[in-house]
């Protein structure tokens, strides 16, 4: 494929693509006087080795630069406090993210406290509480799935408290995206599996959800033409360069889409379903996917239906009556769910009560559904959800996902 050395798009980001973009990300920075950035990351990430070639990258025009890798798999609190008073006290001038979801979230929480001379970072949760530009920073993604290299939200786990809170504005989108192929090349099958299904919620959810325009549904449909055909090669062949590009390239995409659109009941049930069991958050995309499409064909079914052809190809969608393109749809959703359980060796969970952790215990007991059902009700992805949810509906499609049974379309609102 042909990837543009950048663009700029709707939301200012500088868009950074392909298998020497982090050589290009350097001489950019230094261009902007940036002189000694704070690279955020993970042990994960740093102990794979893609640290090392982030820093080669940046030691070619910058003369210093930090690295903090003790970021955790979700979004910590503590961590962002701890991390915004390093930044301080070495004058760092610019933060560098480097990882998946966790450590873009941590590096947004990290520039709002030092960029605001902040104490206390949840005095700008929720919407539109930061009112002006924060210090540079740059997105490097090490997994093709959040979409936060593109995003003006952040999520950050308060684990005293037991919540997850969410911050949205204009000024947390970063500075400059930097999508390199090196940077996932090392990604297990396991976890490129449900990021890639990560991305494919983001796509999907934007393009049938409520606040959907001409904006989203472009970025959409490209972004699922990409990644569906792509996923299953990277799973399998995790070292094909051109594929794992061709992913990231599409989990940005439907990060543009989804931050122009927002998303629905995927993310609202796997929001709680994180919170309350730990189960990480691309997995649970995974698993509700299908039944977010479910619950709401009755409003959206042509809409989902369009769907398709990204994902079938023009003959199939030609040939597929209209009134069964969205069956077809959650049909090939849970074919690529199939399969990715595949090959992951039943590591990629096809429903609830098949997640287990690295021990082999159940993470999601069936006796939890209520309280994740509760849970779900304070979530806003609810806000743009075509059909509302209430805790009843919400428990109809926890067990439907815990058993891995399709939706009984006769107890859904409309059906």
């Amino acid at each position: 494929m042909i990837v543009p050395d950048y663009y700029e798009f709707c939301c200012r980001v500088k868009l950074l693509a392909g298998h020497d973009a982090l050589e290009r990300m350097a001489d950019v920075l230094a261009e902007r006087g940036i002189k000694k950035p704070l690279i955020v990351t993970d042990k994960g990430v740093a102990g794979a080795g893609l640290i090392d070639i982030v820093s080669k990258a940046l030691s070619v025009s910058l003369n210093a630069h930090l690295v903090a890798d003790t970021v955790p798999p979700d979004s910590d609190l503590r961590v962002v406090n701890e991390l915004a008073a390093f930044y301080r006290d070495e004058g760092c001038d610019a933060v560098i993210a480097v990882g998946g979801g966790s450590v873009m979230d941590t590096a947004k929480g990290i520039n709002i406290i030092v960029s605001e001379n902040a104490a206390d970072l949840m005095a700008f949760s929720g919407v539109g509480a930061l009112k002006r530009p924060l210090k540079p920073m740059v997105a490097v993604p090490t997994t093709a799935g959040t979409g936060s290299e593109v995003t003006q939200v952040a999520v950050i786990k308060d684990h005293e408290r037991h919540l997850k809170m969410a911050f949205g504005s204009y000024f947390l989108l970063p500075d400059m995206a930097v999508l390199d192929s090196r940077m996932t090349l090392t990604v297990p099958p396991f976890i490129t599996a449900m990021t890639g299904m990560d991305a494919i919620s983001h796509a999907m959810e934007a393009y049938y959800c409520l606040q959907k325009n001409p904006l989203s549904d472009a970025h959409s449909l490209a972004a699922l033409s990409l990644l569906y055909r792509n996923l299953p090669v990277v799973t399998e062949t995790p070292g094909d360069r051109e594929a794992r590009l061709e992913m990231a390239v599409g989990a940005c995409l439907a990060g543009i889409a989804f931050s122009n659109s927002m998303v629905g009941m995927v993310h609202n049930l796997g929001h709680a379903t994180g919170s309350v069991c730990g189960v990480p958050h691309g997995l649970c995309m995974a698993i509700f996917l299908p039944y977010g499409l479910e619950y709401n064909m009755h409003k959206r079914g042509d809409i989902m239906g369009e769907l398709l052809l990204p994902l079938a190809g023009e003959a199939e969608y030609r040939e597929t009556p209209r009134e069964q393109r969205a069956k077809k749809v959650v049909s090939l959703v849970r074919r690529m769910n199939s399969k990715l359980n595949e090959l992951t060796g039943g590591r990629h969970a096809r429903c609830l009560r098949e997640v287990v952790d690295r021990d082999g215990v159940p993470m999601v007991p069936r006796e939890v559904l209520p309280e994740i059902a509760r849970a779900a009700l304070l979530d806003g992805a609810s806000v743009y959800n075509p059909e509302e949810a209430d805790y009843d509906d919400n428990v109809m499609v926890l067990e439907a996902a815990w058993e891995g049974e399709p939706l009984d379309r006769g107890k859904v609102k409309g059906g």
